[in-house]
């Protein structure tokens, strides 16, 4: 625990730096629900475990070779987990597991179109993950299978997703446009923003976060690199434009007892909001 606290203090005086340097933005939540931590150090992921059963639409985008998350979903909740992942190294390791039924792969990617996309390699030739973005890798470059999130849905026979979570490297501002552009219904997003990236850059993490904003997306977590958000789908969008705050703790912790978990869920005041440029 000491040596997390260490890891998640240090990540917070690093992401405070980036602030000053205008490469990072400090946000609170906007709402709080109780929540649930699954994964493992540097896989792990926050959500709020009062709207889901094991009768729950899960999406799980980027898997890699790192699936610490689904797994404890599908221990925990008995719950089915569609797990993507177009990269060949992955599609392998996928398929050299012992997995349970619940977690069901498949090997293709989200994007906003359906077709063939052309992916990059890593920089680091020892991670697994390509990006659609032209990053300078030196390695060759593949086209692989993707589709749009309302087509996958569709395919799959899903009217909605209650919890669904994106680790794309980069792809997801294609994917968050499209998918509020198309109307689907997600309950519950997980996401990992990557405006580390020199090729991206905190612009777009700020742009993407007022379009989920006012579509009623409102943030309930943040980690402490301030790379991975969730968000809950509420029932209406704010009025007003929303501005940015220090975060000072984004969740409260569940008392998660079997299958059941006592929780509720509030809405912060509108000081919360998040406005794009400060």
């Amino acid at each position: 625990m000491n040596s997390k606290r260490l890891a998640d203090g240090w990540r917070l005086l690093k992401r405070r730096w980036r602030t000053v340097r205008g490469q990072e933005i400090f946000l609170a939540a906007q709402v709080q629900c109780a929540t649930l931590t699954f994964g493992n150090p540097g896989a792990a992921w926050s959500f709020c475990p009062a709207r889901l059963s094991g009768g729950s639409v899960v999406y799980s985008f980027g898997v890699g070779e790192e699936i610490s998350f689904d797994r404890e979903l599908i221990d925990r909740f008995r719950m089915t987990v569609h797990a993507f992942d177009p990269t060949p190294r992955s599609v392998a390791w996928v398929r050299a597991q012992a997995l349970p039924d619940q977690f069901v792969f498949h090997p293709y990617g989200v994007a906003a179109q359906d077709g063939l996309r052309r992916f990059t390699p890593p920089r680091n030739q020892r991670h697994v993950s390509y990006t659609l973005l032209e990053r300078g890798s030196p390695g060759a470059g593949i086209e692989v299978p993707v589709q749009r999130l309302s087509t996958i849905m569709r395919t799959l026979g899903h009217a909605r997703v209650d919890l669904l979570k994106m680790d794309v490297e980069g792809a997801e501002y294609e994917v968050i446009d499209d998918l509020l552009g198309s109307g689907v219904v997600v309950e519950q997003l997980l996401i990992e923003f990557h405006h580390r990236w020199p090729e991206v850059g905190i612009d777009k993490t700020k742009t993407a976060i007022h379009r989920l904003n006012h579509a009623g997306y409102r943030i309930f977590s943040t980690s402490a690199s301030g790379e991975e958000y969730g968000f809950l789908k509420t029932s209406a969008p704010w009025g007003g434009e929303p501005r940015s705050v220090e975060s000072r703790g984004t969740s409260r912790v569940a008392e998660h007892q079997g299958s059941r978990t006592q929780t509720a869920v509030h809405e912060s005041p509108r000081s919360s909001e998040y406005r794009p440029g400060r």
